[in-house]
């Protein structure tokens, strides 16, 4: 049976400086992810992110992986998401979803995507749409 989860979201959001030759010479953003999850979902996500703007304004994209742990209505564990995301010319386009079999604890067999929007204001928020089991 699908689920919803919804809520807010605090992110810090940290360049990190490249580490390899390789690293430096593909010219792209490596940032870490530290969230703490309010409302239906309750944990922390901890993550690393690859991003990318263009010369034109508006315009970028962004790909991350995130490990999730707390607890979602009730049930302790983690799962990883797999955020994937450009902007064009200001319009945004994103998926995030559960990586197949990351789930422990009381999440095993969690799938599911996520919808994050930001509000004028900053603030982050999300709709989790899940299911536990197959």
């Amino acid at each position: 049976m699908s689920q919803r989860a919804v809520g807010a979201f605090d992110v810090k959001v940290t360049p990190q400086k490249p580490d390899t030759q390789v690293a430096r010479a593909a010219n792209l953003g490596r940032l870490t992810i530290d969230k703490r999850f309010h409302g239906d979902l309750e944990g922390i996500g901890k993550g690393e992110m690859l991003a990318t703007q263009t010369e034109v304004p508006g315009s970028a994209g962004y790909v991350a992986l995130e490990r999730v742990t707390g607890r979602l209505k009730g049930r302790s564990g983690s799962f990883v998401l797999q955020h994937s995301a450009t902007m064009t010319r200001g319009t945004p386009k994103a998926s995030i979803s559960v990586v197949p079999d990351s789930g422990s604890g009381e999440l095993q067999g969690l799938s599911g995507t996520m919808t994050i929007t930001v509000g004028a204001d900053g603030s982050h928020s999300y709709e989790f749409d899940y299911k536990i089991g197959s």
